[in-house]
């Protein structure tokens, strides 16, 4: 059953068609009550279809509104038991803890959401298909181009070639040396990047297997993905950081690099040893 249903609700929201938005602001503003509805019921709250609640359910992921129910049902009785975390918007006349203390929060609250809507399954085929690959290529623009950088690092301290250009005509040029026994990683918040899918696309048609780190949602990467491993959206007020979206990324990077290193353990110890020892010198 699906966990973090409310959460997929939450942030796949704007990406909902408007019969879906219906269905979904109605469950979002009355939670509690839906367990006791009827198909017939809530499509009449929500002003449309029965038809329009099981294409809502299969947007989700989910075979029907029986699985609904389940899912949200479960999810209250879990949030009963767990505490709440509050991820206030950040005020001018907030002080230096308050500051603190909401950004702590929010990284916290993106971690935990992005736990509850990620696909274990996929993460599981996306670090098979890495641990598989010749080379990673790796496709970001803005903010989650700190993301890449940081997946290159890690992978090359245990051997695994990994391409990365910040240009963005670079990693275009780059694409098309992609081959079937690689593996591309495009990474875009919104989903919308144009550079990153058009690069993803080209790898794909070359036979590659092409993994998006992207937001919950709708969105056109979905289409060039083999993959897709789904973050949480979490925000405050100073947007432009792109800070929750960069430290959900950022541990779906860990997860893959974990699980590449698990499979491949003794050989990895040696590379950190190795890289460590190389670097002691420029340590101070």
């Amino acid at each position: 059953m699906d966990n973090g249903i409310l959460t997929k609700i939450k942030h796949g929201y704007d990406t909902f068609k408007p019969s879906e938005k219906k269905v979904a602001k109605f469950i979002l503003k009355n939670t509690n009550d839906i367990p006791n509805f009827s198909i017939m019921a809530l499509a009449n709250k929500c002003h449309t279809s029965e038809a329009s609640v099981i294409r809502f359910c299969r947007t989700l992921g989910l075979k029907g509104y029986q699985d609904l129910k389940l899912a949200i049902s479960l999810e209250i009785s879990k949030k009963k038991d767990d505490k709440q975390i509050i991820h206030d918007q950040i005020n001018i006349e907030d002080s230096t803890s308050d500051i603190l203390e909401k950004i702590s929060m929010g990284s916290v609250k993106a971690i935990e959401d992005t736990k509850e809507i990620i696909n274990i399954e996929l993460l599981k085929e996306a670090i098979e298909a890495i641990n598989d690959a010749e080379k990673i290529y790796l496709f970001s623009v803005g903010a989650s181009s700190v993301v890449a950088l940081d997946a290159q690092y890690k992978f090359t301290r245990i051997n695994i070639p990994t391409v990365l250009y910040l240009d963005s005509h670079m990693q275009l040029t780059s694409a098309v040396h992609v081959t079937e026994k690689d593996v591309a990683i495009g990474i875009s918040n919104s989903g919308n990047t144009k550079d990153v899918i058009k690069c993803l696309n080209i790898a794909k048609s070359n036979g590659a297997k092409t993994i998006s780190i992207t937001q919950y949602g709708r969105s056109p990467i979905l289409e060039a993905s083999d993959i897709t491993l789904f973050t949480a959206h979490v925000e405050n007020n100073f947007r432009s950081g792109a800070m929750g979206s960069r430290i959900a990324q950022l541990n779906i990077i860990d997860s893959l690099f974990i699980g590449v290193a698990c499979k491949r353990y003794d050989e990895v110890i040696k590379h950190l040893k190795d890289t460590r020892e190389v670097l002691k010198d420029k340590q101070f």
